[in-house]
């Protein structure tokens, strides 16, 4: 569990705590055994309002992707990767990103060089909390370590834990849009 303090104001303008509780929104997979990703913040505009009080943003069915001009704040704990993981079909690989809500991120099939590679059109700030994980890209790959960041910009990316124990990870996505003539060098390139 995470624990999550949520600050803001009472009808004197004061700032107070509004709330101190485990983030409420956790997601687990069973294709993923040990695989936790926890929604800690969604704003959907930009600039996001300040309110007094916010309503809780992260529930719902599970979304990967913020919303138009939004942000995710999200914590991933990586389990090692396993064989059922390097072995899985394009099928499998589409369902658990379905699971995710993403299903058209998976590009496994498409060029890709690991089960779990993935685009989206955002930029991502990641931040590795704990352990250690490789981000595979295209034809690269980098190893990345507790306490390192990553500025992920829409790459085709998967998370590869080799390892022996789990990686932490903080992510922040924030809505973006691809350059169209960068979505047509990707589109030859998977071809």
């Amino acid at each position: 569990m995470i624990r999550r303090v949520v600050t803001g104001h009472d009808e004197k303008g004061k700032a107070i705590v509004v709330s101190d509780a485990p983030a409420p929104f956790v997601i687990t997979n069973p294709a993923r055994p040990g695989y936790i990703s926890t929604d800690i913040w969604r704003t959907a505009a930009t600039p996001a309002p300040v309110v007094a009080h916010h309503e809780e943003t992260t529930m719902g069915p599970r979304r990967q992707m913020p919303e138009k001009n939004g942000t995710v704040f999200r914590i991933n704990r990586v389990m090692p990767e396993t064989d059922e993981i390097r072995n899985m079909s394009v099928e499998q690989s589409k369902k658990l990103f379905a699971a995710l809500g993403n299903e058209q991120a998976s590009t496994f099939g498409k060029n890709a060089r690991h089960p779990l590679m993935h685009r989206t059109a955002t930029i991502d700030y990641v931040l590795i909390l704990s352990g250690e994980i490789y981000c595979v890209l295209d034809d690269s790959e980098v190893l990345l370590k507790a306490g390192d960041m990553m500025v992920q910009c829409g790459t085709n990316h998967a998370w590869s834990n080799r390892s022996n124990a789990p990686c932490d990870i903080a992510f922040v996505l924030i809505d973006g849009a691809v350059d169209p003539s960068l979505v047509e060098k990707i589109k030859t390139y998977e071809k």
